[in-house]
């Protein structure tokens, strides 16, 4: 087993976590939290040693430098516009040059959270997820807090995969890793749904179910392939529901 294998190996726990027949993760879900977690990260395992800076091709992930998405939905009944924007910019973390990826999310029109989150794709084709720098703001422009924004390698926060590169059914996989800050983790649901948002009829999409170790929250997410994130729907926790409007260029 290769290092880039090894070190998915201890992400993706391999175990099935869903009720046949229902979609629904089951309680296990604590078991999964509290297994042990030690990825080694090399930079050397990573696109941009290999001369390819901001390379991230992951066909259900995709991040080009200039691409902007625009979601529309609601948020506990307040319409919910959120703009995705990838930079040309990195951001060295554990050695690794990560593309940082601009989240501005809007409710009623006024700027409510606006994120930078970074991104990088290993060799083998998996996009790991090393953290976040997150702002929320009141009607005013002024930042009300910071909380959720965490670092890989700071302390004992470790980077997870946000998008595997081969996804499958049944998998379960630790997305981040900040103790006591996030703690996310992923069960794969379906790799071939159909769905129809507002950009597209689209197929083959990978339908994911995204939980909390530390908080009460579950989200389905989707992702087309070559288009990447096109509906995230938030069923605890607080209600959201947004889908992918257009994509440009």
């Amino acid at each position: 087993m290769d290092q880039i294998a090894r070190v998915v190996a201890s992400a993706l726990l391999g175990v099935s976590l869903i009720a046949a027949g229902t979609g629904r993760v089951l309680a296990v879900n604590g078991g999964a939290c509290q297994r042990p977690y030690h990825p080694t990260i090399s930079p050397a395992d990573f696109s941009d040693a290999a001369g390819h800076p901001n390379a991230i091709d992951n066909v259900y992930f995709p991040l080009v430098p200039g691409t902007t998405f625009r979601y529309e939905g609601s948020k506990e009944g307040a319409a919910l516009v959120d703009i995705m924007t990838v930079t040309s910019d990195t951001k060295s973390i554990m050695g690794v040059s990560a593309t940082v990826v601009r989240d501005s999310a809007y409710e009623d029109g006024v700027l409510a959270e606006d994120t930078f989150d970074w991104y990088a794709e290993d060799d083998a084709g998996n996009v790991w997820y090393f953290g976040e720098d997150t702002r929320e703001l009141d009607e005013n422009g002024n930042v009300t807090t910071t909380e959720g924004s965490w670092v890989a390698g700071d302390g004992a926060n470790l980077p997870g995969i946000l998008m595997q590169a081969h996804p499958r059914a049944g998998r379960t996989y630790r997305q981040e890793y900040a103790p006591d800050v996030a703690v996310d983790m992923a069960t794969g649901l379906s790799i071939h749904r159909h769905l129809n948002v507002p950009f597209g009829s689209l197929a083959n999409v990978v339908e994911t179910k995204e939980f909390s170790c530390i908080e009460k929250t579950i989200d389905h997410k989707f992702y087309a392939p070559g288009v990447g994130l096109v509906r995230e729907h938030a069923i605890a926790n607080g209600r959201e529901d947004t889908s992918l409007v257009s994509r440009t260029p």
